[in-house]
């Protein structure tokens, strides 16, 4: 059989850090409520846009390899903030690497998007159609952030990762997969104001209002991520007891022991990121797998398990062999531009030019999804044209 080994990995923070007693300037919260809800207690805030991390994070994953950029043959960028939505952020990449044969291609799963984003390289190298493939995790939510609004602002950091795939005969990289999406509960994590539902509506680019359903979405995330992680030890013929290490998405910490708790795994085969950067979505696995090799936490032939669940609900859960090689093949001196503004400063300019407060608002709330309507005789209907109105709590999740 083929297979798609792991032979380069690097990421990209931001060096701006955003601290809990950062967010307490300007909301009505304190660093014990935020780590004793959430276990963070500092994430980072770019500076640049998302393709600029995802480049100097492919870069270096890249160079891990010991891979040229002009020999890739495919870029799969994975992300819910590109930079544009026409032309797409993977080719953006590809221009700044200089990886002219490669093909290139975005996914948007929200938190799930580089695991989606795995797959799809990994089938696309086992089936003939490349022979290797470049795959990033990259978010930049700060620009997006409801930062009002308490109960997301505190969860949320920016920050990028990559990985470098190449066909191979030996059993490693991915082998095997569940993948899901609960769409029944797509209406518990909402960012309105980005997308052609909002288009000529009286919504400024930037202002945003977050649907955050905390207690519907802790209860489906573990129990999404818990079966497809059961889905695809069965289905690869493993049990908790060969898991090694497990590299969660990072959202919140008692979402990540609730599924410890549900799959059968104890606490020190955890990963754990969400502590310095918060959930920094479709960044947080890959960010977590690299620091998990630089803490040589990865042994070579280790079984990783690597469950996510992001917007729509996506849920899913990857089964990665690791290769023999769990060190870099070589550097480079590719570095994002530096900053001078501390996260704090960053956040408030954002603030201020998101401002007047709800200017956006009501445009915001009248939107109608594909949830807020019903089919009847054959036709969609809408039973509430003023839009679905549910609140932004995650009070529960946060517990």
């Amino acid at each position: 059989m083929t297979y798609a080994a792991i032979t380069g990995w690097g990421k990209c923070l931001p060096p701006a850090v955003l601290t809990n007693q950062d967010l307490s300037t300007f909301l009505e919260t304190n660093d014990e409520w935020i780590t004793s809800r959430t276990g963070i207690a500092e994430r980072r805030v770019t500076h640049v846009l998302p393709s600029e991390m995802a480049y100097v994070a492919g870069a270096r994953a890249l160079a891990g390899a010991g891979f040229s950029a002009a020999d890739l043959e495919l870029i799969v960028y994975g992300s819910c903030t590109n930079d544009e939505q026409v032309p797409n952020s993977a080719s953006g990449v590809q221009l700044r690497l200089g990886a002219d044969k490669a093909a290139s291609m975005d996914v948007d799963t929200a938190c799930t998007s580089f695991l989606y984003s795995l797959s799809t390289a990994t089938a696309m190298i086992r089936t003939g159609v490349v022979t290797n493939a470049l795959v990033i995790g990259v978010e930049a939510i700060s620009p997006y952030m409801e930062w009002e609004n308490r109960n997301v602002a505190v969860l949320f950091g920016d920050g990028a990762a990559a990985v470098v795939l190449q066909r191979s005969q030996e059993e490693e990289g991915l082998i095997g997969e569940s993948l899901g999406c609960i769409a029944e509960a797509r209406h518990t994590l909402r960012v309105r104001g980005i997308g052609g539902a909002y288009v000529n509506a009286g919504v400024m680019l930037g202002d945003t209002v977050w649907d955050f359903d905390g207690q519907e979405i802790f209860k489906r995330a573990v129990r999404g991520m818990a079966a497809a992680s059961k889905a695809v030890m069965t289905k690869s013929g493993l049990n908790a007891d060969d898991i090694d290490l497990v590299v969660p998405h990072q959202a919140n910490l008692r979402i990540i022991a609730a599924l410890a708790e549900q799959i059968g795994v104890t606490a020190e085969k955890l990963m754990l990121t969400v502590q310095r950067y918060g959930n920094m979505s479709a960044a947080t696995v890959p960010v977590a797998l690299v620091e998990a090799l630089e803490e040589s936490r990865v042994k070579p032939g280790s079984l990783i398990l690597m469950p996510a669940f992001g917007g729509g609900l996506s849920v899913c859960s990857h089964l990665v062999r690791w290769g023999q090689r769990i060190t870099p093949l070589g550097t480079t001196d590719i570095d994002l531009e530096p900053c001078a503004e501390s996260g704090l400063e960053l956040v408030n300019a954002i603030r201020a030019a998101k401002a007047p407060a709800g200017r956006s608002k009501g445009a915001l709330q009248n939107t109608i999804f594909p949830e807020t309507s019903y089919k009847t005789n054959g036709s969609w209907q809408h039973p509430n044209p003023v839009g679905i109105g549910w609140a932004s709590t995650s009070e529960e999740y946060q517990r």
